[in-house]
């Protein structure tokens, strides 16, 4: 949600009503085939609700604030498909907790259902912010509405998009903030409500805001090849355009580019250049098919695409005999198409197309009158579940949930050849308490495709996989590295915590015995008072570590003992541990501008993390470890996101000074055609020409190709770019690209 603020507005006052009025008019013709009789009085009384009591607000870039839930109204209607009851719920979304109406006003106005969504969007408005623990926690209100009503997070869903598309007028570290937490938990929730177009422009967003150089480099190619591409596609569609109109098929055939963050991705992944990414674009074949021949008429279609292009067999993709868990439905296969390029066609009835526009709320339109559980209705049985376990840490469960529910899909088979869903990465042990919790505590092995694999074992789609038990097999701690669901994680705990039990009751023994030999007595106040001296969490690990011998009990001797209390020593505390962590947690308000290298820098300590190894030029953040001091990150960093998402308020605001006095290590790849004397022509340029100092170098020749690690020392980013574009001038150097050194 934006922050409000009174700020100068360009237009008048007659302007702004006209441009609120004009709002509110696109929404009703946005929601005119939905409405019946008595809507549009709702409606009106919602939208005068709201123009009242967020009369006196605007956003941070000055307009009216009411714009921002007319905006959020018109996304859940046009491109979520909701009806008229949530785009009441979107008008009156930040009513209950920015202004002077209470949830008692809208339930007296539109009745419990709506108030109870409005209620749902209430709770989870500060979400993501202040600390950690706290938007963890809200975050599972989130998922409590959700399995609910699961309208609440599809309005949630169109507040985030309208935010992240008017993000410019933020300061830049809320703007990382938002973004982060866009790309690690909302895109990813759109996704698996089936709104890829939403999902796909949450992702594009935050690049915009995280990597923007990239961003900007990748969509100014887009636009620069954008009239070849348009050639290209309609060269390809030309040729199936007639076969498929000769069928007499009712259909329909685009083209689509791929979106920056794809392939930003394909960019990374497989290590090429934007040139080299051979899908940039898809062609889309919507056809017009009644449901009983859906499947027969996408086969078919198949099959014409298939008679005119080579298709590429690892490539096909059939989600028409197995839709993924958020509904979609499909058929995918990548072709040769003309000049040698690879091209995706997907293959869609228009039903198949609303869900995968429209996701949840086509689901619902298409199941009204069916019996049948959707894959939906299994999903949010799993999340209820998961929600049951409510030991589990707010950030574990946060992290669970992304690796249990939000990622990829792939599908295998029991040994009677039922389809079980599983995300991406899970293993045998998770397949194995998916079947059920007695079977994963007694998994000592599985056979995969008949043959025999450890409960380690990653699965992949198509696997038919048989779980082998033993009456003796119990779970360890070491289990916990080897599953990613969050059923088979929070099973293990449970299993292992009662064996922690067992034990620590032995240990009640030991310590009463001792204590009744001190004349103590044993209660929860003194076992309190040795768990603290002990520094155990709680008088369970007290228990249990004095049942393993951990702690040595003679050290109760030196207790004071006063009537029926125990008195631990005093401790001298380590003023020199604690001098390290006071030099960073007293931040003033212009020590948050922190400046590297400058002024500052004599003020906070600080150390460069070596998951990304910063160097000056960089865009970075600050971030307050708990026992390391202040780490800085680059914001491309593989930890970033997730840092800025989940620990916003540790994040210290962080730039470079100029200081030509200080060289950093960094490294480069260099690949190319292996050519007499390419080694001297690099050595020549880096340290002849350049002046820049080589720290190591090795270089690799294989069949006419040759990869280098060559590591350098630099004083900032400037110098770095200025290397590599003089490394891209030396002939036959086909990529160079920088790596974090060791």
């Amino acid at each position: 949600m934006q922050t409000k603020e009174t700020t100068t507005y360009q237009l008048s006052d007659e302007e702004e009503k006209k441009e609120i009025l004009r709002n509110y008019r696109g929404l009703l013709r946005a929601l005119k085939q939905k409405m019946k009789p008595g809507d549009k009085e709702l409606m009106r009384s919602a939208f005068e609700m709201a123009v009242e009591a967020h009369k006196t607000m605007r956003r941070k870039s000055g307009e009216p604030y009411i714009l921002h839930p007319l905006a959020v109204a018109k996304i859940c209607a046009e491109e979520i498909g909701l009806g008229i009851r949530s785009c009441i719920c979107a008008l009156l979304h930040d009513t209950v907790e920015d202004t002077d109406i209470t949830l008692e006003d809208v339930q007296s106005e539109f009745g419990s259902e709506i108030s109870k969504i409005v209620d749902g969007l209430t709770k989870i408005a500060s979400v993501m912010d202040s600390n950690s623990s706290q938007q963890a926690e809200n975050f599972k209100k989130i998922l409590l509405t959700l399995t609910d009503d699961p309208r609440v997070i599809l309005i949630k869903l169109a507040d985030r998009l309208h935010n992240m598309r008017t993000l410019d007028s933020v300061k830049r570290e809320k703007q990382l903030k938002i973004s982060s937490e866009t790309v690690y938990v909302y895109a990813p929730l759109a996704h698996r409500m089936g709104l890829y177009n939403i999902k796909t422009e949450m992702e594009d967003l935050a690049m915009k805001y995280m990597e923007s150089e990239t961003y900007k480099s990748i969509a100014k190619k887009l636009q620069e090849t954008k009239r070849d591409r348009t050639r290209y596609i309609n060269d390809f569609i030309r040729p199936l355009k007639e076969k498929l109109q000769q069928t007499g098929l009712k259909f329909e055939i685009y083209g689509r580019p791929k979106s920056i963050h794809s392939i930003s991705n394909k960019i990374k992944k497989k290590g090429v250049a934007f040139e080299e990414v051979y899908d940039l674009f898809a062609i889309r074949i919507i056809v017009d098919a009644v449901p009983e021949k859906e499947k027969e008429e996408c086969w078919k279609i198949y099959s014409i695409i298939t008679d005119e292009y080579n298709p590429s067999p690892e490539r096909l993709r059939d989600w028409l005999s197995n839709p993924k868990s958020n509904g979609y439905e499909a058929l995918h296969t990548t072709v040769m198409g003309p000049q040698g390029k690879w091209v995706e066609v997907q293959i869609r009835t228009k039903r198949m197309n609303e869900i995968a526009e429209k996701g949840l709320a086509a689901h619902w339109k298409y199941k009204e009158g069916k019996d049948d559980e959707s894959r939906f209705d299994k999903w949010f049985n799993q999340i209820r579940e998961a929600l049951g376990n409510q030991e589990s840490n707010s950030l574990d469960f946060l992290q669970d949930f992304k690796t249990s529910f939000l990622a990829e899909e792939i599908y295998v088979y029991t040994p009677k050849g039922d389809i079980k869903m599983l995300p991406v990465g899970a293993t045998a042990l998770d397949f194995a308490f998916h079947v059920h919790t007695a079977v994963g505590i007694k998994c000592i092995g599985a056979k995969v495709n008949h043959k025999l694999v450890p409960i380690s074992y990653k699965l992949r789609s198509g696997d038919q996989i048989e779980i082998i038990t033993s009456a003796k097999q119990k779970p360890n701690a070491e289990w916990l590295n080897h599953v990613v669901t969050s059923k088979a994680r929070a099973k293990i705990k449970d299993s292992l915590r009662e064996e922690k039990r067992q034990i620590a009751d032995f240990g009640r023994g030991i310590l009463e015995r001792k204590l009744n030999s001190l004349n103590a007595v044993m209660n929860n106040t003194n076992l309190e008072e040795i768990a603290n001296f002990y520094k155990c969490n709680s008088i369970l690990d007290l228990l249990y570590d004095v049942a393993i011998k951990k702690n040595d009990l003679k050290e109760l001797k030196s207790f004071t003992i006063h009537g029926d209390k125990l008195s631990a020593p005093r401790l001298v505390k380590n003023t020199e541990e604690k001098q390290e962590f006071l030099d960073i947690k007293p931040l003033t308000k212009k020590d948050h501008e922190l400046v590297i290298f400058g002024e500052s820098s004599d003020k906070i300590k600080y150390t460069l993390a070596n998951c990304c190894k910063p160097i000056p030029g960089d865009d970075v953040f600050g971030f307050i470890t708990t026992g390391e001091g202040l780490k800085i990150h680059r914001i491309s960093c593989p930890n970033a996101t997730r840092l800025l998402a989940n620990h916003a308020h540790r994040v210290v605001k962080t730039k470079w000074a100029k200081n030509k006095e200080i060289s950093f290590l960094t490294g480069l790849r260099i690949i190319g055609l292996d050519d007499v004397g390419v080694i001297h022509k690099i050595t020549n340029l880096i340290s002849g020409e350049l002046k820049v100092n080589i720290s190591a170098m090795t270089i690799e020749a294989n069949e006419g190709i040759f990869e280098g690690n060559v590591r350098v020392f630099v004083h900032d980013k400037e110098q770095l770019d200025h290397l590599v574009k003089c490394l891209y001038s030396l002939p036959g150097i086909e990529r160079v690209e920088r790596y974090d050194t060791e």
